[in-house]
């Protein structure tokens, strides 16, 4: 029989390639193409520091204006090894030539819009041949020239992949066998099921640039217009996909990308023989985004909310209070948060109890148990039911508050220990009361 009493003890999921996978970074890049957001010099680099931190292998920038290449040149003065640094060009030899124009620089991506509407409409090709002749030619004069490549393989889910893409890919890997074949859920059409063929089928997809096209390295890039980026990236993992490309809180175009903390700790947490990422700072990385860059972080977002760890309903406190693995997936540290206690209008007389006593103990400096019995923790309940009966309270009952409660209710009274040998006329008044009920 099995028994699942802590983390330990949860068995973890075995990738079916055995193959190592890697996370690349577009957080500077596409993420930094977020409406209503701007990334100065001085985020890339200290974004650029947190992935060095986490131990991400790759991230892509622009190089376009001169903010670009101060950013790329302050990061390359870190000196770190990883991420390494890599551009982005449009399928034309005159923006290769900017990569080209930063020696450190070693590898771009390129470009590749492949479905009719991009290549037509957006692009004003005449044709999906001369779409062709224009990516080859870019991608011929990038390697010949001592770059090592990534083609961007734009809006993949809306396009003609056995008519068009596949054999373009093929032509890609035959002038570069070791490019990097980014297929890109652009519009968020991409879904992570197998079976699901053309055009939508990421795992269909991963397996045929995989297994009938040969390529060594395939990228997923996805976009979360359906809520499937996340979803979709761990599938291009599952069916051999080695690497994903994702922001950090998913920031980007429209909905958004993949979320990079999501990709830490699943594999982190989840995935066998996977400690290669430190992910402590995550919390932190996000509380940076939100204070200097101006992202809004919601409260309940998952890995990196100010929620995650926070408990106010009657169960669920009581629950984490006995023993965190009741409710926590995982410890708050792993991503360096913090558990908290917050009572509100779900509370019962658990959470309560432990917010005064642990207000109480800091107040006096000593180690104090308060009992659920106790009826001055029973009048301090009344009062904050009495908050929320007249509808007028819409938060969590503050720390300042609780403090004031602990105030009113027990150091202007005496507190009576309950192994003291003598009487107090406070015993029976303040201890013996309330009801024993957890509500």
């Amino acid at each position: 029989m099995k028994a699942y009493e802590t983390y330990d003890d949860l068995p973890k999921i075995k990738l079916p390639h055995g193959k190592e996978v890697f996370i690349s970074d577009s957080t500077i890049r596409d993420g930094a193409q977020m409406p209503g957001i701007v990334l100065k010099s001085g985020h890339k680099v200290k974004i650029y520091d947190y992935l060095h931190d986490i131990g991400i292998e790759k991230l892509e920038t622009f190089v376009y204006n001169e903010r670009d290449r101060k950013a790329i040149e302050l990061m390359l003065d870190r000196g770190y090894e990883f991420p390494e640094v890599t551009g982005w060009a449009r399928a034309t030899p005159s923006d290769i030539d900017l990569v080209l124009d930063i020696d450190e620089i070693k590898e771009t991506g390129i470009l590749m819009s492949v479905s009719d509407v991009h290549m037509f409409d957006k692009m004003g090709l005449e044709s999906r041949e001369a779409a062709e002749d224009k990516y080859l030619g870019a991608l011929q004069y990038a390697v010949d020239h001592g770059l090592k490549t990534r083609a961007h393989i734009e809006d993949m889910t809306r396009a003609d992949n056995y008519g068009f893409v596949y054999p373009f890919i093929k032509k890609i890997l035959e002038i570069d066998p070791d490019c990097t074949i980014r297929l890109c859920d652009t519009i968020g059409y991409g879904v992570p099921f197998a079976g699901v063929d053309e055009p939508y089928g990421i795992p269909s997809m991963v397996q045929y640039t995989k297994n009938e096209l040969g390529a060594k390295n395939i990228e997923t890039h996805c976009h979360d217009d359906f809520g499937f980026a996340f979803a979709n990236s761990i599938a291009g993992y599952w069916y051999g996909a080695n690497w994903s490309n994702v922001t950090f809180l998913g920031i980007g175009e429209r909905s958004g990308n993949a979320e990079m903390e999501k990709l830490l700790l699943f594999l982190s947490r989840r995935v066998e023989g996977f400690d290669k990422y430190n992910i402590e700072s995550i919390t932190e990385f996000a509380r940076f985004l939100q204070k200097e860059v101006g992202i809004r972080v919601p409260r309940n977002k998952a890995v990196v909310g100010k929620n995650v760890f926070a408990h106010e309903s009657g169960i669920h406190a009581a629950g984490a209070i006995r023993n965190p693995f009741t409710y926590e997936p995982y410890p708050p540290e792993v991503v360096g948060g913090e558990r908290v206690f917050l009572v509100g209008d779900s509370s019962g007389i658990d959470v309560l109890r432990h917010k005064v006593q642990e207000m109480l103990n800091d107040l006096i400096g000593a180690h104090i148990e308060v009992e659920k019995k106790d009826s001055r923790l029973r009048s301090i309940q009344k009062d904050i039911q009495k908050l929320y009966d007249m509808e007028k309270r819409v938060s969590c009952i503050s720390d300042e508050e609780i403090q004031a409660y602990v105030e009113k209710y027990y150091l202007f009274m005496p507190i009576v220990e309950k192994d003291m040998s003598r009487e107090s006329i406070y015993s029976e008044e303040y201890t013996n009361g309330g009801s024993e009920d957890d509500d």
